[in-house]
């Protein structure tokens, strides 16, 4: 049965055939689906569109360079934008999520109002509201209130602020939880995620909301006091919410992990666009983290990382004879069972690690750290964790600032692969990676050598368009402003900050 139902979720997702075009528009196809009156037909499309954007064309390349995990390669040009920190607004991935994935979220709460079906209820509401936490925390104030009615003809919805969007989040999360899933029921082969467990999906929707309270650790809004008691009296996902890499079918186009299209697909965009960035390899190689292994392969002459950003560099940074350009780099692995995360069991550690961290609840702090990092080495088939006994991860009690650094720093390297726009915005809120001000362009020689290990660099090549700063949140697509009455102005580049990005820092 999940072979059949995986074949026709993928039949009405198709992903990438001929050309980026075909590829950015698979989540519009899942609407076909929207006349059926089975709400399990739609719930297995709707999670596996969730995974492919989050890992898809947009966001899983746009986070992966955003998050400085890889750099454009010198010979190919197909995200040299991404690195020139050109104005980019993602828009496969906002008309996927909105037209596919939350359309067809909201047809299955429709056809779920009888007692039988209140379980896919349940799931789509829990679904929905962090893909909409995924929107907002993307582009900011966003169609919310009034979206999805096209069929009612409402054709240009108000834009609601982001703070207004979170407080109707946290309300529908509230609904949500104080629904007991106990007796619910679905099933079990029309969930790709948990398979039918109701236990598990109430787990995740009380770490979705732990994960939505966080979010504003650096707002006005935030009570620290309060997360710990919410902490303290509910239960939290240990069990990642992911697509298992056993749905996959490795051997046929189309029905791979999204990733695995670009590696071993047709246009290969990993091999001959990825390239290792030297921020991520630098700090894996030189703290001698097993992960690099899993994460990259090793050129014959070891793990090598090329600067951000600086495809179009003639020279010879590291002064052994070889050009920047044809060196040989570490490359990004993605293999046939790779599963497709949607929110991890350390994702949610290191929230509770970090809330910890803000009381000083110093034993509860690391618990839930070293829980984070063993639950990241157990993703990439690791068993030894020497890396938090004796090796640079073992926690180290500082200050408050420090530790939410610590914690910050591990997220970074836990997402790598499995969650690329989700450490995009987790730096946003907390900073960490922190942002190096060496100008490599000036003399690569000297940035070679005195590589700022841990930090971030800015974009060789997209240093002047945002004046030594990152990007904070992409543009908004033309099309949902040119077809909208009540639309804002364009953004003007990539550094105008959601409404809860407001700690000190670039």
């Amino acid at each position: 049965m999940k072979k059949h139902i995986i074949k026709l979720t993928f039949i009405a997702l198709a992903i990438f055939a001929s050309s980026c075009d075909s590829y950015l528009d698979v989540n519009k196809d899942p609407n076909v689906l929207g006349d059926t009156d089975a709400p399990e037909i739609l719930l297995p499309s709707a999670q596996v569109q969730i995974g492919n954007n989050l890992m898809g064309w947009d966001l899983g390349f746009g986070g992966a360079y955003w998050s400085e995990y890889w750099t454009q390669s010198y010979t190919a040009s197909q995200f040299k934008t991404l690195c020139e920190y050109q104005e980019t607004d993602f828009n496969a991935a906002y008309q996927g999520l909105t037209a596919g994935t939350l359309n067809d979220l909201k047809r299955i709460k429709t056809l779920s109002t009888d007692a039988d079906n209140q379980g896919y209820y349940y799931i789509a509401e829990a679904l929905s509201i962090y893909t909409w936490q995924i929107m907002t925390d993307l582009w900011g104030d966003i169609p919310y209130s009034e979206a999805l009615k096209g069929d009612e003809d409402l054709k240009s919805p108000v834009f609601d602020s982001g703070s207004d969007i979170y407080a109707d989040l946290l309300t529908r999360i509230d609904a949500l939880l104080a629904i007991d899933a106990t007796d619910l029921t679905i099933a079990n082969s029309f969930d790709f995620i948990y398979q039918g467990d109701m236990e598990q999906w109430t787990k995740f929707a009380t770490s979705l909301k732990l994960k939505l309270m966080i979010r504003l650790s650096e707002t006005s809004g935030y009570n620290n006091a309060e997360l710990v008691t919410f902490i303290s009296n509910n239960s939290f996902l240990t069990s990642s919410a992911k697509i298992d890499g056993s749905y996959w079918s490795d051997d046929t186009e189309g029905k791979k992990h999204p990733m695995r299209e670009f590696s071993t697909g047709g246009a290969n965009y990993l091999a001959t666009n990825v390239i290792g960035c030297k921020t991520f390899i630098d700090y894996l190689n030189t703290n001698n983290d097993p992960r690099i292994d899993a994460l990259f392969t090793a050129p014959s002459g070891g793990h090598l990382g090329a600067f951000f950003g600086d495809f179009d560099s003639k020279k010879d940074s590291d002064l052994n004879g070889t050009k920047d350009e044809d060196e040989d780099y570490s490359e990004a692995i993605f293999t046939a069972d790779m599963d497709l995360m949607i929110m991890s069991d350390w994702e949610v550690a290191f929230y509770i690690a970090e809330v910890y961290a803000r009381a000083n609840d110093v034993a509860n702090a690391k618990m839930y750290y070293d829980m984070g990092v063993q639950a990241s080495l157990a993703q990439n088939s690791i068993t030894n964790n020497d890396i938090i006994t004796t090796g640079y991860a073992q926690w180290v009690n500082g200050t408050v600032e420090e530790n939410i650094k610590e914690i910050s720093m591990q997220k970074w390297v836990a997402n790598a692969n499995y969650q690329h726009i989700e450490s995009f915005l987790e730096r946003n809120r907390t900073k960490y990676p922190a942002v190096s001000e060496i100008d490599v362009k000036a003399d690569r020689n000297f940035a070679y050598l005195n590589f700022p290990v841990g930090d971030f660099t800015v974009s060789v090549n997209g240093r002047a368009k945002t004046n030594g700063n990152l990007p904070a949140s992409p543009v908004y697509p033309s099309a949902v402003l040119n077809r909208n009455e009540n639309a804002p102005s364009q953004k003007v580049d990539l550094l105008e900050k959601v409404w809860w990005n407001q700690k000190i820092g670039k």
